[in-house]
């Protein structure tokens, strides 16, 4: 029998309801330049996709020039920030669940296509920094989700194998990682899906099933 040994969290639209706060920040960046990305593309083409994969796109697509990748950038995670920091707050569903897991030994990590400080600024003002065993971003690897490598990157850290950790994922880029990484996997729909209770009835569920 295997058994799971550590949660795994994507943060965006997981753990931290951000991705209005992403998606206002890179809108306030690119309209300086003349350029929008529409609610729709946002939701099915850019989801979960790291800000440099979505510039790349631009230029491929619409011609936004290389050369402005670096300060758009910039420009957008210093747009982000200042969201974070008017918005970011703790969550008592999450506080509660996180630290329930952690009561029962479970290891506890975050994977995020965000930034390192985005991530940790994140997790400290939601009061969640505390439970985290390991904190990864895209500037941790070399490729972002879709790739694999953030989720085999992690479970390495955490000293695991994939079949011992479950991960917490709402869109389709995280979703394709986590499985190809051969973690189990939790989808959800929302921040408020991601509850102690639906945690570990997912837990029990794989554990059955692996018996």
């Amino acid at each position: 029998m295997v058994k799971i040994k550590a949660v795994i969290f994507d943060m965006d639209g997981v753990l931290i309801d951000a991705k209005e706060w992403h998606y206002e920040a890179l809108n306030r960046a690119l309209a300086l330049f003349g350029y929008e990305i529409s609610r729709y593309d946002h939701l099915v083409t850019f989801d979960g996709l790291p800000t440099r994969r979505k510039l790349e796109m631009l230029s491929i697509e619409r011609g936004l020039p290389n050369c402005l990748h670096g300060f758009i950038n910039e420009l957008k995670q210093n747009y982000t920030m200042e969201i974070v920091q008017t918005k970011c707050k703790p969550v008592f569903q999450h506080e509660y669940a996180l630290s329930k897991i952690k009561a029962l030994d479970y290891k506890i990590a975050v994977a995020s296509n965000s930034v390192r400080d985005s991530v940790e600024v994140m997790m400290k003002k939601s009061n969640l920094f505390k439970y985290m065993d390991v904190l990864m971003s895209n500037q941790d690897v070399v490729k972002g989700k879709p790739n694999p490598e953030i989720y085999l990157s992690t479970i390495s850290k955490l000293g695991l194998d994939p079949c011992e950790c479950l991960v917490v994922e709402d869109n389709e880029n995280g979703i394709k990682a986590a499985k190809d990484a051969g973690a189990n996997l939790m989808v959800v729909e929302s921040v408020y899906d991601v509850t102690f209770t639906n945690i570990m009835a997912q837990i029990h569920r794989y554990e059955a099933v692996q018996v």
